[in-house]
């Protein structure tokens, strides 16, 4: 569904963003702004800015940004139209009627009855928990030593003997085959109808948005399989989600455990650790390593301490590492599984393993090891020469360099030795691996490329920002600037805007935002432009030269770019005459 321009900046309007924040953070005016506590990451020092004039909000501890749009999409995470509609409803807005192509609409209608169908799932398995005829699964949680607020919290419950008592229940509230099919609940056959949970402990799922997507079962007794997960559907994915992430991502700690299974994550929470989540019955994926990098930089794994534990620790670590999350294991032993390590240990000896956990590099360089009899020489040589083979993964020379030198002292390997053993193999294997020889020319050329771009865009950026924090900088550069100076395509189309806004002398930044509502991705971008300050770390002088060197950075980087898509020989002479122009620039704060 997409909505005007004009109807989004009414609903901006109505939501004063120093009174919205204000529900979820305790803001303390200073000065023009106000700051609180940033609610996207931990920390004791507020550092979380909102901007009354500018109708924006920034963190300069994290980096998060934007209008107020932007907040209820980043705190709820809501999609740009659900955050819209929030937003509506708390101003009294009646947006227009959704325009859904048919296809469209009826596919939305159907995730709407699943929704509701599972929610009525819920409540159901919960009452019969509650029920003498749930008293088998009620028992179970007891003994595993949930409290009862444990098992609301979570809206824990269960499901009859009966095989086709959730069925005839939905039956009787109105829901037909043809849509229960669809819900992963039952199974609808013409020999007969049957649930896919019965005689189970049942464990709702929930997405981010506390809305229930699936279920897990803990049979009762002796059937198999001893876990079972709803199939997927046109709401669950099992790849795709965390258990326990509606509330892990609450949390205000710098990291979030994960666990193996529901239990793990419901005891952890129970004992305090509200920042557990678990995979659903599947080995981790690269989504749910991307859905966890939305909310935190750092993981603590937490799997079982069993053989299958390990092998779980280590599929998980290269792809929380491609996700860009920094990793460390738990040692859990002597128990199996955090849940056993609680009963037995409690709360503050836990949080002791977590400060103790280890780096996740070093924990493979442990089960490395365990390979190897390193009474045997050979054998440890063996090990040597697998650990350094380990260290080649690391391209950054620096990275490597710290890594070989925690190995060296952690296993006792000559740090010389090691390095020489690491080089060797290196040359050995290619240059690929090491950086040496005239393909890592070839690496280090690509480095540089895109470390220039890189900085290229980041003048852009600067720019952009400095321009929104002081429009009066716009006359310092009249006539040396211009929208077209912009390059990258996202931040030409937001120059494009800033200038128009300041010449119309209506510069509203929280604004633009709205006109990048067709790509979320482009709208999260660009609501990260404008938040710098030029006065946030700089004494004046050093303002004064960043502020020249960023307008000669921009002005130069657009006149190379015109220079190699030059139409003519006429037009390449004046972008010369232009360039050589540059060393006589001279733009200046003053």
């Amino acid at each position: 569904m997409r909505y005007s321009e004009e109807v989004i900046e009414e609903v901006r309007n109505r939501n004063d963003i120093v009174d919205m924040v204000s529900g979820y953070v305790k803001l303390q005016k200073k000065g023009n702004n106000y700051f609180g506590l940033c609610p996207f990451h931990n920390e004791k020092s507020p550092s979380f800015s909102v901007s009354p004039s500018k109708q924006m909000y920034y963190c300069f501890g994290c980096g998060a940004g934007g209008n107020v749009i932007t907040f209820v999409m980043e705190y709820e995470n809501y999609s740009f139209s659900e955050a819209l509609k929030v937003l509506a409803d708390r101003a009294g807005v009646t947006l227009p009627a959704a325009e859904y192509s048919k296809e469209a609409r009826e596919q939305e209608d159907l995730k709407s009855s699943l929704l509701e169908i599972n929610k009525l799932a819920a409540s159901y398995f919960y009452y019969q928990l509650k029920n003498p005829q749930g008293e088998a699964g009620y028992r179970y949680l007891r003994e595993r030593q949930l409290s009862d607020e444990t098992i609301t919290h979570f809206g824990l419950g269960y499901s009859n003997k009966t095989s086709d008592d959730l069925y005839r229940y939905l039956r009787g509230k109105g829901y037909d085959d043809e849509l229960l099919k669809q819900t992963g609940l039952v199974t609808v056959e013409e020999r007969g109808s049957r649930d896919k949970f019965w005689n189970r402990v049942m464990f709702p799922i929930m997405d981010v948005n506390n809305r229930v997507i699936g279920f897990g079962g803990r049979v009762m007794g002796a059937g198999e399989p001893k876990y079972l997960n709803s199939p997927e559907t046109k709401l669950f994915d099992k790849s795709r989600h965390l258990y326990g992430l509606n509330y892990a991502r609450l949390s205000r700690e710098k990291y979030i455990l994960i666990c193996e299974g529901y239990i793990d994550v419901i005891s952890l929470h129970q004992a305090g650790f509200t920042n557990a989540v678990a995979s659903l019955g599947t080995a981790f994926t690269s989504q749910q390593g991307q859905l966890l990098k939305r909310y935190t930089d750092k993981v603590v794994l937490t799997y079982d301490s069993d053989g299958a534990g390990v092998k779980a620790a280590l599929r998980a670590i290269p792809i929380l590492k491609e996700a860009g999350v920094s990793i460390q294991v738990l040692n859990m032993e002597p128990y199996k599984d955090p849940d056993d390590f609680i009963k037995s240990m409690g709360a503050e000896a836990f949080r002791e393993r977590i400060r103790e956990a280890r780096n996740s590099f070093l924990f493979e360089i442990d089960v490395l090891k365990k390979d190897y009899k390193m009474d045997d020489p050979e054998q440890k040589t063996a090990f040597y020469n697998q650990a350094a083979r380990k260290l080649l993964e690391f391209p950054e020379a620096l990275e490597r360099d710290n890594y070989l030198e925690a190995v060296s002292r952690e296993y006792f390997i000559s740090y010389e030795d090691l390095r020489n053993l690491v080089n060797r193999l290196g040359a050995s294997l290619g240059p690929a691996r090491t950086g040496t020889s005239r393909e890592q020319g070839e690496y280090g050329k690509g480095q540089r490329k895109k470390e220039k771009e890189d900085g290229v865009k980041q003048s852009q950026r600067l720019l952009l920002t400095w321009l929104i924090e002081n429009p009066g900088l716009f006359d310092k550069i009249k006539g040396v600037i211009t929208p077209d100076d912009f390059i990258e395509e996202l931040y030409h189309k937001a120059a494009e805007m800033v200038f128009e806004g300041h010449a119309a002398g209506n510069l509203n930044p929280a604004e633009i935002l709205n006109h990048f509502i067709n790509d979320e991705d482009q709208y999260r971008a660009v609501a990260g432009l404008f938040h710098a300050s030029l006065n946030e770390s700089l004494n004046n002088e050093e303002q004064k030269k960043a502020f020249s060197e960023t307008i000669m950075k921009v002005k130069k980087n657009s006149l190379d770019y015109a220079s190699r898509h030059a139409s003519g020989i006429e037009e390449l002479q004046k972008i010369i005459k232009e360039q050589a122009g540059l060393k006589d620039l001279h733009i200046s704060l003053d």
